[in-house]
């Protein structure tokens, strides 16, 4: 056989007739041939290995349940296209510029899906600079509209939390926040303010407490707004939740008959809490999934067909932490209005 024969096999070229690709690969499988994976990457300057970056530090990532699932929808997806991906995460010890010349100088992937990115940080115009394909999950102020990435919706899954604790009848709301200085915190945090103003009720500022998607800030945070006087809060990750679950515990503050409380996430773990939590379903599988897809086309045709910045649905999930099915908390919307 001739070498661009035996290549057409390995590659799965349809263009091989059956008889030749059964000879090629019986001494394949004879001689216990494994391709190059090197050698390849130098011939069709491909190596089939994709990068997921979050720039932050893993004592964070691994105790928030988001991110396991985030990983574990990019992973599959890749697979399924005969991808490997190759993770990256920050280390308190670390440098900022140490970890931008980690990332950016082995070069050895295709494409770069990143992750959970401050404004402060200068990754991805460092990566947009140096060419990489790119794909972001989540938002950043710095990709403009030819930039890629896949988000959830999050200022429309906050907005009805809010407006469903309004319409229980509670009468100071207030929030945690995730990091304002992230695109997912404001945008969370301008549902809080949406959900007020189309009720036609002004929000109290001294109602909003800046976490950090920790059950540590989600803590103090309830002990906060306890303290202020809110009757209902919603704190912007289940994680938090957790935490302000806690602080009312402790507080003595039954949940939700004096104070009702919805998450935002909807893991598993939501409807197991007592009492079960009230959350915001986010699709975080399938947010890793569609941004591999995206990334994958990027790598291979140059472009992406569909749409290029992708916003995927959420949704309000009624459990008995807010109160609904609480006689003393719940009043209809339309008596509220």
């Amino acid at each position: 056989m001739s070498r661009s024969t035996v290549s057409r096999v390995i590659n799965h070229d349809p263009n091989v007739s059956a008889a030749t690709r059964r000879r090629v690969l019986e001494v394949i499988a004879q001689q216990g041939y494994r391709p190059n994976r090197a050698a390849r990457a130098l011939a069709t300057q491909r190596t089939r290995t994709l990068s997921m970056v979050i720039p932050q530090q893993v004592s964070f990532i691994f105790p928030d349940p988001y991110f396991p699932v985030l990983i574990q929808g990019v992973i599959d997806e890749a697979s399924r296209h005969g991808y490997a991906v190759l993770l990256w995460m920050g280390s308190c010890s670390e440098e900022k510029e140490s970890f931008y010349h980690r990332v950016l100088e082995k070069g050895l992937f295709d494409g770069v899906l990143v992750s959970s990115v401050p404004d402060s940080d200068m990754l991805i115009p460092r990566l947009i600079d140096a060419g990489f394909p790119l794909v972001l999950i989540g938002q950043s102020k710095h990709i403009g509209p030819q930039h890629a990435f896949v988000d959830v919706d999050n200022l429309y899954g906050a907005r009805v939390a809010v407006e469903h604790l309004l319409g229980l009848g509670r009468q100071r709301v207030g929030t945690i926040t995730g990091p304002l200085s992230e695109a997912v915190g404001r945008h969370r945090l301008e549902g809080f303010y949406q959900g007020h103003r189309n009720f036609g009720v002004e929000a109290d500022p001294c109602l909003v407490f800046e976490g950090r998607f920790d059950e540590q800030s989600g803590y103090r945070g309830m002990l906060t707004l306890l303290d202020r006087g809110a009757d209902a809060v919603f704190a912007a990750s289940d994680i938090m939740a957790l935490g302000a679950l806690r602080a009312a515990r402790e507080r003595g503050v039954r949940v939700p008959h004096d104070v009702s409380l919805i998450g935002f996430d909807d893991h598993p773990l939501a409807a197991k809490t007592d009492p079960p939590l009230t959350t915001v379903h986010q699709p975080i599988f399938e947010l890793g999934a569609v941004g591999v897809r995206r990334l994958i086309e990027l790598v291979e045709t140059g472009a992406i067909q569909e749409e290029h910045q992708l916003v995927l649905a959420t949704y309000l999930v009624v459990r008995e932490s807010c109160g609904a099915t609480c006689r003393s908390v719940a009043r209809p919307l339309a008596e509220r209005r």
